[in-house]
């Protein structure tokens, strides 16, 4: 029994590393998304009061999308699973991920960027080391249901 238990922490350990993979290769996507977007609202001069806001609101989008294919191929392994379930795995990340990367990150990005005065091209990094870990439990226990 103490064996099957040393099996289990060893197979979450694995797969936290496979969910820190899929999520330092998340951050880069959505960093990347991020300031792209930043750019292209200031070189067109506009929503520069909120272009933080806009740019994290694109790169969450994208981003749980690249997050979502690469956590079901690598980390949970939904694979034979229906589009129905898909679907519905789909939905519960985009909400768990709503929670940090849309209401949490905008949250701490006012207080980095606005309140600290950290630049907002570094704020985006800083969310995402606290996000990641809460993203995992939520996606783990929840969206993919302890797979």
């Amino acid at each position: 029994m103490a064996e099957e238990k040393k099996q289990t922490k060893k197979e979450l350990l694995i797969q936290f590393i496979k969910f820190g993979i899929v999520g330092v290769t998340n951050t880069l996507v959505s960093y990347v998304i991020n300031v792209a977007v930043l750019f292209v609202l200031g070189r067109a001069q506009i929503f520069q009061r909120w272009d933080y806001v806009i740019a994290n609101t694109v790169a969450f989008i994208l981003s749980v999308l690249w997050s979502f294919y690469w956590n079901n191929k690598l980390v949970f392994d939904m694979e034979g699973t229906g589009w129905k379930e898909l679907l519905g795995a789909l939905f519960k990340m985009y909400l768990s991920y709503a929670f940090t990367g849309i209401i949490l990150s905008n949250v701490l990005s006012y207080l980095w960027i606005d309140v600290l005065h950290i630049s907002k091209y570094i704020a985006p990094l800083i969310n995402s080391a606290i996000g990641v870990p809460i993203n995992f439990i939520l996606n783990k226990f929840w969206a993919f249901q302890g797979k």
